[in-house]
């Protein structure tokens, strides 16, 4: 598909225009209202270098973003003044808050705003109408967001996080003002397509999180286009079960067993190898403060805790043969983390992953961090962005991309 880019809407002039930008503000937060504040704020970083061009071209910036999944109408803990804050500090151009969305505060604030400076409007998930399946509602909320931009507006997608959404703010405003593609969409694409269209090889793909059933269907398209797959996380138990072993209270997707086997058996056939670990961090309870054991990942149930252990964790041996794994490779995308790296002695599987990943960048290799939980729990352990080839802010997005599903905000964007 061919688009429309930041750069063409630059040569064409922005200065007196208002520029409407969809951002991805969708920043994790900790504490209570009003207290919140933002625990990682990656996605605020990347969103930073459009709204500066965009600024500095004498735009007056309109931007719509979402935070958390607010029930269609106002919340407080899902304001994005935290977000919005941390934007402030770390802008060199001004930037506000509206008080609603489409309300008359953010149709005044619209109106009055100066070339260069930068509006934030409420979070657009406050309107049910943005999450509507109704396409009529969904477009009489879009041409309200576009009304903010007034005759000679544009709309610039910078949000790849949402580009997997119909929503109005996504997918319909993209109908009504001229439509471009932001930076940070344009390069996650860039560096997806590596992962899809003839990677360097080895190829190595790296999976963790909770649950296989998040990833089944990227775990299907990557069979036969990555070399190996190392599973980690929670996910990893449903492998073991798979193969017939016990897995004491750990998680288990019993549903998925016969799924999980066919992978297995597609991977042997059609040149992926599943590479999953021997050996487990096992604690006696979900905590941080649990007692814990390492454990052999096929000995589950006659290690230290039995039938009632839950595996929090890969083990160090398996974090070394992970590491020895994308030490080989030229390509690696990892998404997941390891274990429950939230609690410090949970986080040394996601710790290993992480530091290959930065040895193997160091070496030339691509490496790819896939947003979401991966990207928190490498900087929560004190990893730079810049140890990466790329982290991603896609999350959900990129994994349907990498499952080959069209994207509905890149679809608006496309031009014949």
């Amino acid at each position: 598909m061919a688009y429309a880019t930041l750069d063409d809407l630059l040569a064409e002039g922005v200065r007196g225009r208002r520029v409407i930008v969809r951002s991805d503000l969708n920043v994790p937060l900790e504490g209570d209202v009003p207290s919140l504040t933002v625990t990682d704020d990656g996605r605020v970083r990347a969103s930073l270098p459009v709204l500066r061009k965009l600024s500095e071209a004498g735009a007056a910036v309109i931007v719509l973003a979402h935070l958390g999944r607010p029930k269609g109408a106002p919340e407080e803990k899902y304001s994005l003044k935290p977000a919005v804050d941390v934007l402030r500090e770390l802008a060199d151009f001004p930037v506000t808050l509206a008080p609603d969305t489409t309300g008359e505060g953010a149709r005044a604030a619209a109106a009055a705003l100066a070339d260069g400076e930068v509006l934030v409007v409420e979070n657009v998930r406050f309107d049910a109408r943005e999450t509507s399946k109704d396409d009529a509602e969904r477009s009489a909320f879009a041409r309200e967001l576009a009304d903010l931009a007034g005759d000679d507006g544009a709309y610039v997608d910078d949000a790849f996080g949402a580009v997997h959404r119909r929503h109005a703010s996504v997918y319909d405003i993209a109908a009504l003002l001229p439509a471009y593609q932001g930076d940070l969409v344009r390069d996650e694409l860039v560096v997806l397509e590596r992962l899809t269209k003839d990677p360097q090889r080895p190829f190595v793909v790296v999976l963790g999180g909770s649950k296989v059933s998040d990833k089944l269907a990227v775990i299907e398209n990557l069979i036969g286009t990555a070399d190996r797959i190392l599973v980690g996380g929670g996910m990893v138990f449903t492998f073991l079960a798979a193969q017939g072993h016990q897995v004491g209270a750990s998680l288990l997707e019993e549903d998925q067993l016969d799924t999980v086997r066919g992978y297995l058996e597609r991977g042997q056939r059609d040149g992926t190898q599943f590479v999953l670990p021997t050996d487990i961090v096992v604690a006696q309870r979900f905590a941080a403060d649990a007692a814990h054991a390492v454990v052999a990942a096929d000995a589950i149930e006659s290690g230290t805790y039995g039938a009632s252990g839950i595996g929090l964790d890969i083990g160090p041996v398996t974090g070394e043969d992970f590491a020895a794994n994308i030490a080989e490779a030229r390509t690696v995308f990892w998404n997941g983390p390891m274990g429950v790296f939230e609690f410090d002695a949970f986080a040394g599987g996601t710790r290993a992953v992480a530091q290959a990943l930065a040895d193997a960048q160091a070496g030339g290799a691509l490496t790819v961090v896939g947003g979401g939980d991966s990207a928190a729990a490498v900087r929560g352990l004190g990893f730079a962005d810049d140890r990466f080839g790329h982290i991603s802010t896609g999350g959900g997005a990129s994994l349907e991309y990498l499952e080959g599903k069209e994207l509905p905000g890149l679809t608006a964007l496309a031009r014949d």
